[in-house]
């Protein structure tokens, strides 16, 4: 069965609160650790049947935002999400008060008890209001960036449409499409400000409302960070400075001598070299097929993995009118499949992300095959962003399938791109900081914080020459700050922990590969920390985390330079 016949069905939401008030019931009533086990069982069940629902609502939605029909069932969805949410932190609460927990913990582990914990410091039935607000305006986001009618080149562009414009050759073209993809927020300034001030005040009273003295506190409550806190985070961000911006700056320097620039602004930063970046060879269709072809070459589990994948046809990779901006991997548990969603627009980039969300499918298809119980598959994002990115690097050798006689550009890019990109990641989670710390500031006060930021981060941007870089707003561009606050970090800890499996396979691929495998099978069992060590890798979160590393990289960077 293909992907398009998959069915979609209203979840029956007043039935299913009362099912789950009746299993909370029975649970609380059950005589032995064994009989709450299945109950938590038979709530699983639920849980894979609506989620799958769920999905599939918001895969057509996102896939076509202009459809009346998923756009109504996606907000619908979105509304009754907390409402529901009620009834499952009612089972939770018997769940951990259980006299049977010790028991209980033999079978699932004491991590998943420890989640729900902090699932229930995040939650109160006061919320519901707030959380369906919240839910839609971001919605309102989406939509708008996904209204963008942008004429260029003598055609109509969305926002993704002119990335290849903003890597050409000529730089009268990349200057010219930098300053048409700020227009539309230019244009827009006044939506975009509202939205995200609304989200901002919004955000700040659901942490008061639990007790909490900022946002901050609930972000880090929401995104189950079980290891570590802001303090640790801030630390992280300390050594990027320290250790990855000095190396960045030679990165940029390089490169505006590559491409004969002495005035590098902002729309040099993504054109690498001087007869071009590196480019896809082939057809959309060409570079499935070569995407097959290295699955199917890498391991007997991705071969299995990436026949199932297009049996089902569970991706969907081309950028097309009313389409949500960017690139996600969501699971069908239903089906015990994951699903694949992009916005190809012919750049390099294309294979960036077909390696990064397979890296997140293959991932979540490997914990549906080896870990039965449904919320220990699931670890916390900055392993999920490990399973990704590192896929980008381990997938190296088929590289060649894609970019032919410029695979070698290719890789220098990738590499400096991914150097480049952590302190990027560092930026957004300063300013989410700064900004939830400060909920009083006004659209113009976050803009200047921002580029405050921008040249602690990212001080080789020159900005002036594109206004909606220079007024700080370009930070309305990156929809993780709108959807899911303090999530871009993990992206950051993640790229540090893929750069260690991409050295560990320029030594030993098959090591590397197992190690990898050992690492995604882990799932949700451990955290971040506990995976990380036991793996063998260097904590990014902890002193000294990224020394070698960003040795190992500078040293590769030095010596491959074309």
């Amino acid at each position: 069965m293909k992907f398009s016949e998959f069915p979609y069905e209203r979840p029956d939401y007043p039935k299913l609160m009362e099912t789950i008030s009746q299993l909370t019931e029975r649970f609380e009533k059950a005589a032995s650790a064994s009989e709450q086990i299945e109950i938590i069982k038979e709530l699983e069940q639920l849980r894979i049947e609506l989620t799958t629902n769920v999905q599939i609502c918001t895969i057509r939605y996102t896939v076509d935002t202009r459809d009346p029909f998923y756009s109504q069932e996606e907000e619908y969805n979105e509304q009754m999400a907390p409402v529901l949410d009620e009834k499952l932190q009612e089972f939770n609460k018997a769940l951990v008060a259980s006299p049977f927990r010790k028991e209980l913990e033999k079978e699932f582990g004491s991590l998943m008890f420890k989640n729900i914990e902090i699932s229930l410091k995040s939650f109160s039935p006061e919320l519901i209001p707030l959380i369906q607000e919240e839910n839609q305006l971001v919605q309102q986001y989406q939509k708008l960036c996904a209204s963008a009618k942008i004429e260029f080149d003598g055609k109509v562009c969305n926002l993704a449409q002119l990335g290849p414009y903003q890597q050409s050759p000529d730089r009268a073209v990349r200057k010219a499409a930098a300053q048409a993809y700020g227009s539309f927020f230019d244009q827009h300034q006044a939506q975009f400000d509202d939205i995200y001030d609304r989200l901002v005040k919004n955000r700040t009273e659901q942490a008061h409302r639990l007790g909490l003295s900022n946002y901050v506190e609930m972000a880090y409550l929401l995104r189950r960070r079980n290891c570590y806190g802001p303090q640790e985070v801030a630390n992280f961000r300390r050594q990027v400075i320290e250790e990855i911006v000095p190396v960045n700056n030679e990165i940029k320097r390089r490169q505006a001598k590559r491409i004969g620039v002495e005035d590098f602004q902002v729309y040099d930063n993504t054109y690498f070299f001087p007869d071009g970046n590196p480019l896809p060879h082939g057809t959309p269709d060409e570079l499935m097929e070569a995407g097959r072809q290295m699955y199917t070459e890498m391991s007997p589990d991705t071969a299995e993995f990436i026949q199932m994948m297009f049996d089902h046809d569970l991706f969907d990779v081309l950028s097309k009118e009313g389409k949500a901006m960017g690139g996600y991997c969501t699971g069908l548990p239903k089906y015990d499949t994951p699903f694949i969603f992009a916005n190809w627009n012919g750049t390099a980039g294309d294979v960036d992300v077909l390696t990064h969300e397979a890296g997140h499918a293959f991932a979540d298809y490997t914990a549906l095959r080896c870990i039965p119980h449904l919320d220990l598959r699931d670890p916390t994002m900055e392993v999920c962003e490990s399973h990704s990115m590192s896929m980008e690097f381990l997938t190296a050798p088929w590289h060649h399938l894609f970019f032919k006689e410029d695979t070698d550009k290719y890789e220098l890019f990738h590499a400096e791109s991914a150097m480049t990109f952590i302190p990027y990641g560092c930026q957004v989670d300063h300013f989410q900081e700064s900004v939830y710390l400060h909920p009083e500031w006004t659209p113009a006060q976050r803009n200047e914080e921002w580029n405050r930021l921008e040249k602690l981060y990212r001080p080789h941007l020159d900005n002036h020459e594109v206004n909606f870089y220079n007024r700080g707003a370009g930070w309305q561009r990156q929809l993780h700050i709108y959807e899911c606050p303090f999530y871009y970090i993990d992206y950051s800890l993640a790229q540090m922990i893929s750069l260690q499996f991409w050295s560990l396979s320029m030594h030993d691929h098959k090591a590397a590969w197992e190690k990898y495998l050992a690492f995604a099978k882990l799932g949700g069992t451990q955290t971040f920390v506990d995976i990380v060590h036991h793996s063998g890798l260097a904590c990014p979160i902890e002193d000294g985390g990224l020394t070698e590393t960003v040795a190992d990289v500078r040293n590769w960077l030095d010596t491959h330079q074309l």
